[in-house]
Formats: structure tokens, sequence, C-alpha cells
């Protein structure tokens, strides 16, 4: 099972390109919504969106049709931030984090904003050194909303995880790039070497 956690901007309804890459390679995928996101109703916080995504894992960890120790983790943008910190509670199998941030207390910096008025920081950079699990970052040096520099200093900071850099717009598909593929088909391999065949 793949759990794919979107960015701000985003919906669950647009991940049908996600659930399709992952369904041609023989694994299901829980496109995973937020509270306040789309149909969902309550007030979204780190608090919150991590304590839901902690009931999805467990709820998908307890089916029988699904091995707990083949859980991948892959976050976009805010749904990096989602993914690490449900890592940290729930060892998955590999950690996939597109387009991440090192936190949001940072990111909020970037634009002139003091951290201490973050409610909810996502401190990727303080969860990732911790993490026993594989992972991969994939970032773009085109990338206008979140600068590249925040991935490379997570993978400066997470030994042997593995950085490739994929080309475009924050918001430009990367699901269909050759390094996107080759990146995530690689560690799938590594990790979980066979996978049930599609259905």
């Amino acid at each position: 099972l793949v759990m794919h956690f979107h960015g701000n901007a985003e919906l669950i309804d647009h991940g049908g390109g996600v659930a399709e890459f992952y369904a041609a390679r023989g694994f299901a995928t829980l496109l995973v919504e937020y509270r306040g996101y789309g149909r969902s109703g309550g007030s979204p916080s780190e608090r919150a969106i991590v304590a839901d995504a902690t009931a999805f894992h467990d709820l998908m960890a307890a089916r029988p049709d699904i091995d707990p120790a083949r859980i991948v983790l892959h976050g976009r943008s805010l749904g990096s931030g989602v993914a690490a910190q449900l890592a940290a509670r729930r060892p998955p199998a590999a950690l996939i984090l597109e387009s991440p941030f090192t936190s949001i207390a940072s990111m909020a910096a970037g634009y002139g904003a003091p951290a201490f008025i973050v409610r909810s920081p996502f401190r990727t950079d303080r969860v990732l050194p911790t993490l026993a699990c594989p992972v991969l970052i994939l970032l773009s040096p085109d990338d206008e909303i979140i600068p590249a520099s925040h991935g490379r200093r997570l993978h400066a900071a997470t030994p042997g995880s593995t950085l490739v850099e994929l080309t475009g717009g924050h918001n430009d598909p990367s699901v269909g790039q050759g390094a996107f593929v080759a990146a995530v088909e690689g560690l799938l391999a590594r990790v979980i070497p066979s996978p049930s065949p599609p259905r």
C-alpha cells in the first residue's frame, strides 16, 4: 500500500495520476484527505492532521489484504510534512518526500514572518535524522514555492537518503517524468521486491 498525502492547494480529487502510477506497479493507493479540506469537516492543524493520518494508517494495517510491513508513505509539498510526522509514529517500508520543506517555521521565515507565530511547525528536519527507513527526496530547482534548498538540507541531514532532481515548477506534474519514474521504481524494487501483480 502507498499512502499519498497531497499538497496544500490540492485535494484527493487531484490524485488520480498518482494512484494510476502505483496501481500499474502492483500497489494499492490510499489518497488521504485532511480535516477542513475538500469534503472533510473540521479545522486543520498539525496535531489533528497527524492524528487522522495515524488513524488511517492503523485502519489500513489492520486489513487482511494489506501487509503492514509493506506500507510506503508518499508526501508532496504540505503532505511531505504529514508523511514525515506519520513515519515517526508508524515506521514505513519507505518514505518518499516530493517538494519537501525543512519546516513550516522555516518557510514562514523565508516570507518575512517570524517563526514563533507558526502554530503547526511540521519539523521535518527534526524527524528525518531519526528514521531508519529508506528516504527518497524529490525536488526541482525550478520550484517557485518551496526552494530546492529545503530538500537539499533535509538530504544532508539524513544519512543514507537519496536525492533526485526533477524539472518544472511546484505545481507541474512530476509523475510522468523519467527521473521520477526511475527513482520511485528503484526504491520500491529495493524495499518491496515482489508486490502483487496489478489487477
